[in-house]
């Protein structure tokens, strides 16, 4: 598990993608932890991934992990953050988004944020019980993007933006990066979470 205590009463729990806690997440929580937030980013797979493996990556995250054990895993984080702090919020990736898109139903977290969330679809039954917003790529290779986007926006609570570029947008170190959209996003974000960043 990746910490970072800044003695604030605001805390994000990141969670990351397939990859594992790679140099994208660390700079993620680099970044919060900047501006002034706690940051816990737990190890959901023990492991890092590179790019170029994913397949094995997802492979091992769906046959050896799983969203059932790795939600077991966050709601106990976020079981025992919640009597800490004054506010809790849940930013994912991937995988990590549409896990931060299930804690949001939970009570146990003040905000949840998730980038390209693309497996939400198959937890639209859940009801938000928190504010919630989900960045979407223009373009996805698995599922059809404006169509999840119609889904979740009919949610109470939801705020969902479609950003130039494809899965992968957000992250500097992918070669899906772009740099305009993940901008607007990480503003967008930081205003959501409630960080002075002017």
């Amino acid at each position: 598990m990746l910490t970072y205590h800044n003695q604030s009463d605001t805390v994000v729990v990141v969670l990351h993608e397939i990859y594992g806690i790679n140099s994208h997440i660390r700079q993620v929580c680099d970044t919060l932890a900047q501006y002034g937030m706690d940051v816990i980013a737990p190890d959901l797979l023990g492991e890092v991934f590179a790019y170029e493996q994913e397949d094995i990556a997802y492979d091992n995250f769906m046959n050896n992990i799983g969203f059932e054990a790795a939600y077991k895993k966050i709601t106990e984080v976020l079981q025992m953050t919640r009597t800490s702090y004054k506010k809790v919020y849940v930013l994912g990736y991937s995988i990590g988004a549409t896990l931060a898109w299930n804690c949001s139903a939970t009570g146990l977290c003040d905000g949840a944020i998730g980038f390209y969330g693309s497996r939400i679809r198959n937890y639209l039954a859940l009801t938000p019980t928190c504010p919630v917003l989900l960045f979407f790529p223009e373009q996805e290779k698995s599922f059809a993007v404006d169509d999840l986007i119609v889904r979740v926006s009919s949610c109470a609570n939801v705020r969902v933006e479609k950003l130039a570029g494809q899965h992968g947008f957000a992250d500097a170190f992918s070669p899906s990066y772009n740099q305009e959209s993940a901008k607007k996003a990480y503003k967008e974000m930081l205003a959501f979470i409630g960080a002075d960043f002017a």
